[in-house]
């Protein structure tokens, strides 16, 4: 009603808002949305969402993005909907973005841009990154989207590309074990000895573990990469507090901030996912650690007194999981730690996970859903709501999506032929035998 074909909603002022990470390119909401609409069987909306993609998606634009946030958003919500539905109009709309997407590879090292204009094919990085760096979670999160356009596509470039970062990466010594959050695609070196498995460094985990179930088990070279990772995780930023949460710090140069991100709680789903393959019968100590961050990240949500989680939490001058500066404060419908519960629920089945996904959504519909659909929060320890009047589309393709399947039987996008890209986007595993079946059927 307000937004339509605009990219994100304001729903207090009933209007779009445009964020920078798209460019001009619009949308994002709806294709964002596409899977969670056919996903939840609302077939009507859905085809109008088909329609508005096949007439308005337009990608020949001048313009300025962020390679990663249309990656996972547009292109990982295009080849959702393709998969899901089978119609063509998203296969076509995915591959062309990915296309468009190929120049931010044109560096001396081939680690992509953060920022690519569309249309002269010109990158550049953010300003504010390390004496000019790529970032880990950026660049990082690319390979699953772009391993299903080579697929689609039957264009190995895709393939190609993601696989070549992985090659960069490995010739480079790891200060510990650890991948920091900043590489310079000109030297190909390090920048800032930061390490976080929050924001900058996230995603980059766990598609090297989706890799792995992507690729039928078979992308060895991700599962060691992944699992080498936990390791030094677990050594040198997995700590317990004194009253017995395990949080994951964040590591800069050597000495360790003692705060955990909003974003950093997706890690408890991704240590229980990954589980089953690991090391030297580790198996259940990696639940074990899925249930302690779950945990942890329910703590940060329940010393709240909106019971919606911070952006970010502290462990010390005598805090637990309490956000202490203003700036931390703020809740944006943000779907990690809803995302752990939902994996937690499906590998364990201990009903404490639908529990506290029930407390989230009591928490949402009373603090955040206003009379033009849901708003962020400036304050969570507040008593009185201070909306921000946006509503992220995360928080159609991720939050309420990983709610309803927290909800729902296993068997609704199971996990063993699905994998989620960062977006909540199901992407199907592909199977050692059918390789060229794609191709065959064109």
């Amino acid at each position: 009603r307000y937004a339509w074909g605009l990219n994100e909603l304001k729903p207090i002022s009933k209007q779009g808002h445009s964020s920078n990470l798209f460019g001009n390119i619009q949308g994002a909401t709806i294709v964002d949305a596409l899977d969670t609409l056919y996903i939840m069987e609302m077939k009507e909306e859905f085809k109008e969402a088909k329609e508005w993609v096949e007439k308005n998606l337009d990608f020949n634009v001048n313009t300025e993005i962020s390679v990663f946030e249309v990656n996972i958003r547009f292109v990982g919500g295009l080849l959702s909907a393709y998969y899901l539905s089978g119609e063509e109009v998203f296969r076509k709309k995915a591959v062309e973005l990915g296309e468009k997407l190929l120049p931010a590879f044109n560096t001396p090292t081939g680690i992509p841009w953060a920022l690519l204009n569309i249309k002269s094919g010109i990158g550049r990085n953010w300003p504010w990154a390390s004496g000019g760096s790529s970032i880990l979670a950026e660049f990082g999160t690319l390979h699953l989207e772009f391993v299903h356009l080579s697929h689609l596509s039957g264009n190995p470039v895709f393939a190609e590309k993601v696989m070549n970062i992985r090659k960069v990466l490995n010739r480079l010594d790891k200060p510990e074990g650890l991948y920091p959050n900043y590489l310079n695609p000109s030297s190909g070196q390090w920048g800032q000895h930061h390490v976080s498995i929050g924001g900058l460094g996230d995603s980059f985990y766990e598609y090297l573990l989706k890799a792995w179930l992507m690729s039928d088990k078979t992308d060895e070279e991700g599962k060691k990469m992944y699992y080498d990772a936990v390791q030094a995780i677990e050594t040198h930023l997995i700590r317990k507090s004194s009253g017995g949460l395990t949080y994951i710090a964040e590591w800069k140069g050597g000495l360790l901030e003692h705060k955990m991100g909003h974003l950093t709680c997706f890690a408890g789903g991704m240590f229980a996912l990954g589980a089953d393959g690991a090391p030297n019968d580790k198996t259940g100590h990696h639940i074990e650690l899925g249930a302690e961050i779950a945990r942890t990240c329910h703590e940060s949500y329940d010393r709240t007194s909106m019971k919606l989680g911070p952006e970010a939490f502290r462990f010390d001058g005598g805090v637990e999981a309490i956000a202490t500066r203003q700036n931390e404060k703020y809740y944006i419908l943000r779907p990690e730690v809803i995302e752990t519960y939902m994996y937690m629920w499906r590998l364990t089945h201990d009903p404490k996970y639908r529990q506290w996904g029930w407390e989230a959504v009591e928490a949402l519909e009373k603090h955040c859903r206003v009379d033009g659909g849901y708003s962020g929060i400036r304050d969570v320890y507040n008593n009185h709501e201070s909306h921000d009047d946006v509503q992220q589309s995360f928080f159609l393709s991720e939050t309420l999506k990983y709610l309803y399947l927290l909800f729902s039987e296993d068997d609704l996008l199971p996990f063993e032929h699905w994998v989620f890209n960062t977006e909540a986007h199901p992407l199907p595993v592909l199977r050692k035998d059918d390789g060229h079946k794609e191709e065959n059927q064109k």
